[in-house]
């Protein structure tokens, strides 16, 4: 079994490369998606137009290969435009049922663009699809297949109704756009991922095989370690409700299973960090966490963790993973640019001594800097 779980981890990392290849600075993002996939929950982005949010999910639902719908909201969409329209010829027989061929109730992955302009009636029924993956409306009653859904905003609602509705996300991604120093990555990626086509490197069915796992996740080692975190989030006035408390469980429990392991550890704590509603509770926290957030490290989802915590060991496995890469490109014939090797190194020492660098990376930073040396 746990062979599988590795296997799968594996895959569904190669295909968030693949998926995020030419997006700059949506790692995070797309590494979220496959977390709360494996979770079975959801994920809120907020952030302004134009920041690649429907571009990272429908790229990560090309890699997976699963059905995907995603739909702009609106304050006058009608619910069919959602779920589909009712059968006429039912109707004729006096039976409402909704013709859901193509729709959001038959999606394995949806994306909902200004998720809270949606009406009270879309909204009370996506209720029952996110908690329940089941889809009713008048006569028709279906489970529903939906592994994710991800919902995009602006900002957060003022509303008290609005903003319990956003709570059934359990987690919460605040995106910017991307800053000056990158500029020039944006644009040459940018130019290139409207060409590239998304190979498909992860199937859905390696995110079930993570998912079905999840109950068999050993969480008692972990389980005094994230309830002495919630009381220092509380004792700093930062607030979980029970309910994302007990969920929080999942994310972690992903997490480990993400990272290849059955057994989750306090190297997997960083999740709770996006459990938290807003981005100033979410800086706080981070704050307020920052020795217990030490040990965060997961080799498939780094920039999730890197980003979450801003920890130097959170660090190390995307240093291996771009150190692997230009040695893999090195041992194919390929001709590395001194420059591209040069700065991987620099961010290798300002982050670690010899002393406190992981023995992969120790090993990897040898080999790379042996390409940076004359052949005598």
């Amino acid at each position: 079994m746990l062979a599988a779980i590795q296997l799968a981890a594996q895959h569904i990392r190669q295909g968030v490369r693949a998926a995020t290849e030419g997006l700059i600075g949506r790692e995070q993002l797309a590494e979220l998606i496959v977390l709360a996939a494996v979770a079975q929950e959801h994920l809120l982005v907020v952030g302004p137009p134009g920041t690649a949010k429907s571009a990272v999910v429908r790229r990560v639902a090309q890699a997976m290969g699963g059905r995907y719908f995603e739909y702009l909201l609106g304050r006058f969409t009608e619910p069919s435009e959602l779920f589909g329209p009712v059968d006429l010829k039912k109707l004729r027989e006096g039976t409402v049922e909704t013709d859901v061929s193509g729709m959001l109730p038959e999606a394995d992955i949806v994306f909902l663009d200004e998720v809270f302009l949606g009406s009270t009636a879309i909204l009370n029924t996506l209720l029952g699809v996110l908690n329940e993956r089941r889809f009713r409306r008048g006569h028709t009653q279906i489970n529903c297949p939906l592994r994710i859904c991800v919902g995009a905003a602006n900002g957060l609602p003022d509303d008290e109704a609005l903003a319990a509705f956003g709570d059934r996300f359990l987690l919460h991604l605040f995106v910017d756009a991307v800053p000056d120093n990158q500029l020039e990555a944006l644009l040459s990626g940018g130019w290139q991922s409207d060409r590239l086509p998304v190979r498909q490197l992860m199937s859905l069915s390696e995110l079930d095989t993570l998912s079905q796992a999840l109950p068999q996740v050993d969480m008692e080692t972990v389980r005094p370690a994230l309830a002495n975190a919630i009381r220092r989030l509380r004792a700093a006035g930062i607030q979980l409700s029970d309910r994302r408390i007990v969920k929080s469980q999942r994310l972690i429990a992903a997490a480990a299973l993400l990272g290849g392991r059955l057994q989750a550890s306090e190297a997997d704590l960083w999740p709770l960090l996006y459990a938290l509603a807003t981005r100033e509770a979410q800086q706080h926290g981070r704050e307020v966490l920052r020795d217990v957030l030490q040990l965060s490290s997961n080799r498939n989802l780094f920039s999730a963790v890197e980003e979450a915590t801003l920890q130097p060991l959170s660090r190390a496995s995307r240093l291996v993973e771009t150190a692997q890469n230009c040695l893999m490109r090195v041992a194919s014939g390929q001709v590395l640019d001194p420059a591209e090797s040069e700065a991987v190194l620099r961010e290798i020492d300002a982050n670690f001594s010899q002393d406190s660098m992981p023995p992969e990376l120790l090993g990897l930073r040898g080999l790379l800097a042996k390409q940076l040396t004359p052949a005598t």
